[in-house]
C-alpha cells in the first residue's frame, strides 16, 4: 500500500500559527517532483507541539490538497493509546489514506506492552498503519519478533518505518514479515542499504527540499538497479548529514526558510539552529547546487 519516496512533511508556522498557504504550496512541491506518499504530522512536523485541532487541520488541508493524486499517511502516534486511537479516528475522517503510530515514548513499556499498544489502536479504528521504531526518541525498541506477532495477529499493518540503524536487525525484521509488509527506511543515510535488503521506500526529512532526487534514488533501488543508485545516494550524503546537525527538523527548516520555502520558525522546547550550524546547511545546499544563483 505505501512504497517508494515518502516525504517526512514539515509544518510551516508564522506568528507561532500554522502556515495553511505555506502547506498547500509545499504539498503541491512535493507532487510535482514524484513524491509517491505525503507523511504529515510525524516527528519532522513538531506533532508533539501542535494541538488536537491544529493536527486534524493539517492532515485535513493535506489531503485536500492532495486531492486524490498522491497517499496521505498521517502522524497518529502518541504515548497515550486513548489518544492515538483519537487521532487516528481523526486522520480516517478527514480522508487520510493510513496512519503512522510512533512507539510510545517516554512510558518505556514492555514488548507485550506494545503489542497491545499497536493492537489496541487498530481494533479501535480499523485503519491501515505503519508502525514506526525509532529508539533514539522513544527509548524502546520495538523488536523484530514483536512487530511479526503485531502482523500475525492483525493485517492492519502494511509497513514498518525503521530507523532503529541496525542492519542486522532490519534483516532479520525483513525475513520475518517480508512480503507482507512493507518495510521502509527511516533514515535517510541509510535508504539505500536498507532497500538492499528488502525494503520498499523512505520516509524522508531530505526530501523536504530535495524530492526528485530522492524519487530518483528510490526509484532506481526499487529496479534493482543499485549501480545506478549508489552515485545518486552518495551524493544526497553530505546533504543528509547537514540535515541532521541539530534536533530535526530545525536544521531542515534552517534550509528551506534559506531558500524561500517556508520560514524556519519552530515551536519551544526547539529552537533555530545555532548560527555556526547555519553555515554549514547554507555550504552543503550551494554545494549540493540548491542554493544556485541564490544570494
Amino acid at each position: 500500500m505505501f512504497k517508494g519516496s515518502m516525504v517526512a512533511l514539515v509544518t510551516p508556522f508564522s506568528n507561532n500559527r500554522v502556515d495553511e498557504a505555506r502547506l498547500r504550496d509545499l504539498v503541491e512541491f512535493q507532487i510535482a517532483n514524484g513524491t509517491n506518499v505525503l507523511v504529515p504530522c510525524g516527528t519532522t512536523g513538531e506533532s508533539a507541539t501542535l494541538s488536537m485541532a491544529e493536527h486534524r487541520r493539517v492532515i485535513e488541508l493535506t489531503v485536500q490538497t492532495a486531492a486524490g493524486r498522491v497517499l496521505v499517511m498521517a502522524g497518529t502516534g502518541s504515548n497515550n493509546t486513548t489518544e492515538a486511537i483519537e487521532l487516528t479516528k481523526t486522520a480516517k475522517e478527514v480522508g487520510a489514506n493510513g496512519a503512522l503510530l510512533i512507539a510510545p515514548y517516554y512510558n518505556k513499556p514492555t514488548q507485550e506492552g506494545l503489542y497491545r499498544h499497536f493492537l489496541a489502536i487498530a481494533e479501535a479504528t480499523n485503519f491501515p498503519f505503519v508502525l514506526y521504531n525509532i529508539q533514539s526518541r522513544t527509548a524502546v525498541n520495538v523488536l523484530p519478533e514483536t512487530i511479526a506477532r503485531i502482523a500475525g495477529a492483525c493485517p492492519l499493518l502494511v509497513g514498518v518505518k525503521e530507523a532503529s540503524g541496525n542492519l542486522e536487525q532490519i534483516s532479520t525484521l525483513h525475513s520475518l514479515i517480508g512480503g507482507r509488509v512493507a518495510l521502509l527506511s527511516g533514515d535517510d543515510a541509510l535508504t539505500l542499504p536498507m532497500m538492499a535488503v528488502g525494503g520498499q521506500g523512505v520516509i524522508s526529512v531530505v526530501a523536504n527540499i530535495a524530492p526528485r532526487q530522492t524519487a530518483d534514488l528510490v526509484s532506481a533501488c526499487l529496479e534493482g538497479d543499485f549501480r545506478d543508485a549508489l552515485p545518486l545516494h552518495e551524493r544526497l550524503l553530505p546533504l543528509v548529514r547537514a540535515m541532521f546537525l541539530e534536533t530535526s527538523p530545525a536544521p531542515i527548516k534552517a534550509a528551506m526558510e534559506m531558500l524561500g520555502m517556508c520560514s524556519q520558525e519552530l515551536r519551544l522546547p526547539l529552537v533555530p539552529v545555532m548560527e555556526a550550524t547555519r553555515v554549514k546547511v547554507r555550504q552543503a545546499l550551494e554545494e549540493y547546487g540548491l542554493l544556485k544563483g541564490r544570494s
